[in-house]
């Protein structure tokens, strides 16, 4: 038997194994840094759709803000029009009508991320104040008629909750209690995609676990609700082929 054509069989056979066992390749994580950003102004690299979001300063360091204690409910955020034009183009109108018939939960868009479907989504958050809510959430899902994904963390009623906007209503998809998250401290919140498989960790701690009817496919942002007063950083997505 010729040996070097022996010895190419078997290298070749390795690198087809190789190939095979590699994990799925992920690209470089984009963080939405907020350094750079006005103080007491909307922020740029997030769409402000529903409700108050503006650049506040905590120990020196600048962090994104929602202020449910200013927001009224049915209010989207100023210049939405525009904003939804920015998004979705020639179909901003259906967007748009969806956002000013059912402006209940305050949120805001990642304007650099146009279709989120597999991968990390994390970010860090404080609960400041709210007497009806502190709620904290991954917006994901997002489509061009305003339906979208939530999975939402608060530190009123320490439980984690997966909940789907269709149609301007809201549903819970899955909900798990004993989620502790303090007031007034710093916690991870993470989303993580494979498919129709959903993961919701904090803290670093896997909680919820779902499979969706179908893939996530769509914008991404952040959530919150009623009269939450939170702090926001480090928002940061890491997407999967």
């Amino acid at each position: 038997m010729n040996i070097s054509k022996s010895i190419r069989a078997v290298a070749v056979s390795a690198l087809g194994f190789t190939s095979l066992v590699l994990p799925v390749a992920a690209e470089q994580p984009t963080k939405i840094d907020f350094s750079n950003e006005t103080v007491a102004a909307e922020p740029k690299s997030l769409v402000a759709v529903v409700g108050i979001w503006r650049i506040e300063s905590e120990a020196g360091k600048n962090v994104l803000a929602v202020d449910g204690r200013q927001w009224k409910e049915g209010q989207s955020s100023a210049g939405v029009a525009d904003k939804a034009r920015a998004l979705y183009g020639e179909r901003y109108a259906e967007f748009l009508d969806r956002v000013q018939a059912y402006a209940y939960y305050p949120y805001t868009v990642a304007r650099d991320v146009e279709d989120f479907r597999n991968g990390e989504i994390t970010v860090r958050f404080e609960g400041l104040s709210g007497r009806i809510d502190q709620g904290a959430g991954i917006l994901f899902n997002l489509k061009p008629n305003g339906d979208y994904l939530a999975l939402r963390a608060n530190c009123l009623e320490n439980n984690l909750v997966l909940w789907k906007f269709e149609k301007g209503k809201r549903s819970s998809v899955s909900w798990v209690r004993n989620v502790p998250a303090a007031s007034k401290q710093w916690h991870d919140l993470k989303v993580r995609i494979t498919g129709t498989k959903v993961q919701g960790y904090l803290d670093g701690k896997l909680y919820l676990e779902h499979t969706l009817s179908e893939s996530a496919s769509g914008r991404i942002g952040l959530w919150s609700k009623a009269d939450s007063y939170m702090h926001f950083s480090d928002y940061t997505v890491t997407s999967s082929n």
